[in-house]
């Protein structure tokens, strides 16, 4: 069943992600009155009630587009964790990240998206990744490639010699031994900056604009969309044990994700 939806039209789930985005997040847009902003654990990890309800919102169109599927959210996942056990299971589960980049929601820059993933027994089947703001919607399947607003993606290679430019990390939310391990960037022929909004990072990854990302944590709602974007657009993931990361984890951290197969193996021998 999930094959057939698979290789049929998926228009009604992108229409799904525009329709949440342009019902619950887009009016909200620098818009949000300090009550509507909340911490989860602590004052770098934001929730506004546009990640709530664009969540609710997602959780009820998707899981009436594929017959027994589940979801894991963001927000679901921090009320109770032992939603997360779905990737585990044999339903297909929809992984929803409603506001991806949160912080810079939340002060009025447009760099944030809205991630979509969905996955059956741990393998990410197809991808959907949306920044309303910025106008660009970009949708991957496994084995069927990458497109952005409709027009193929292809991650390419660095030129030859060329500085790489990595997204990592920010060394705020990291654990000592995480920081030790990303300052393998500071090298000499590499350009590390702190991240944004993950998803797209992996986007600007995606389309060449990126030359790869270095990460420390693992949460799915993250990564799942994007991952399949840059294997599909002709990238490579690594961590830094030299597996393909697993939206189910365990990971061995940090890992990354890159334009070619060998600037993935380069970025995860400095990580190492």
């Amino acid at each position: 069943m999930i094959d057939d939806f698979l290789t049929g039209d998926l228009s009604d789930v992108e229409e799904a992600v525009r329709k949440a985005a342009a019902a619950e997040i887009v009016p909200r847009y620098r818009r949000l009155a300090a009550h509507e902003v909340d911490e989860k654990t602590g004052p770098h990890d934001l929730v506004t009630i546009a990640d709530r309800s664009a969540e609710e919102h997602l959780t009820a169109s998707l899981t009436a587009l594929v017959a027994g599927s589940v979801v894991v959210g963001e927000e679901a996942v921090h009320a109770d964790p032992a939603v997360a056990d779905a990737l585990h299971g044999d339903a297909p589960v929809w992984i929803v990240d409603p506001v991806d980049g949160t912080r810079q929601f939340v002060r009025g820059e447009p760099g944030f998206c809205t991630l979509v993933a969905l996955a059956v027994r741990g393998e990410v089947l197809a991808s959907w990744t949306y920044a309303p703001v910025l106008d660009e919607f970009a949708v991957a399947v496994r084995g069927g490639g990458a497109r952005l607003n409709g027009e193929p993606l292809r991650s390419g290679s660095p030129a030859p010699g060329s500085v790489l430019r990595v997204a990592m990390s920010h060394p705020d939310y990291t654990t000592p031994e995480q920081k030790r391990a990303l300052l393998g960037l500071a090298e000499p022929g590499v350009e590390a900056r702190p991240c944004g909004s993950a998803g797209l990072e992996y986007l600007d990854v995606a389309r060449g604009d990126l030359d790869a990302v270095a990460f420390s944590w693992e949460l799915a709602w993250d990564h799942a969309a994007g991952l399949l974007l840059v294997t599909e657009a002709g990238g490579a993931h690594l961590t830094v044990a030299g597996e393909p990361f697993r939206i189910t984890g365990p990971n061995v951290l940090p890992f990354t994700a890159a334009r070619d197969e060998a600037t993935a193996r380069r970025i995860r021998e400095l990580l190492t």
